[in-house]
């Protein structure tokens, strides 16, 4: 070790933190600011919603329940698959059929599972036709699993009642 080396850890030894003073060992002065602190929250207004009669409304940015997009009576999607691919709990399913419109393919199957969607997203930002995007909603009941495996009959929403949505994505992007 050489002589500059061994100066720094004799400093570095002789360094001392100082010692608690006898208040500060009995931790009293923390507990009194930690009982100040509780008081003035107990203290604090508070705010409760009355949840069936005040209803929550979100802003754009929340990411509610995933549903398809509906254009002029028919869905946007083209079944390519992206969603169901970067979806991280494999919650998305779906299967291709062929069809006379201009887009030649629509999703014959299209199932989101509620029970394993973890509401992160990726679905809607893998979409490139934006086909698939996060509503508002948020009340998401069930009795039994088979309940939470919803098909398009329950996902397909119509453009103008997601246009909020699609307007804040257009911003976004």
């Amino acid at each position: 070790m050489s002589i500059e080396v061994q100066k720094t850890v004799k400093e570095a030894q002789q360094v001392r933190r100082k010692d608690l003073s006898f208040m500060q060992k009995t931790y009293i002065p923390e507990i009194v600011k930690g009982m100040a602190v509780t008081f003035k929250s107990m203290l604090a207004p508070k705010f409760t919603r009355q949840y069936p009669e005040e209803r929550f409304n979100p802003q754009p940015s929340y990411r509610g329940r995933p549903v398809l997009v509906e254009d002029k009576g028919h869905e946007r999607c083209v079944a390519c698959g992206l969603c169901a691919r970067v979806c991280p709990a494999l919650a998305i399913e779906v299967q291709a059929s062929e069809t006379e419109l201009e887009k030649e393919r629509y999703p014959e199957r299209f199932e989101i599972n509620m029970l394993r969607c973890i509401f992160c997203g990726f679905c809607e930002e893998a979409c490139p036709e934006e086909a698939i995007v996060m509503s508002d909603e948020y009340e998401l009941v069930f009795q039994h699993p088979e309940d939470a495996i919803y098909g398009k009959d329950k996902l397909l929403m119509s453009k103008e009642r997601l246009q909020t949505r699609l307007d804040f994505l257009k911003k976004a992007r």
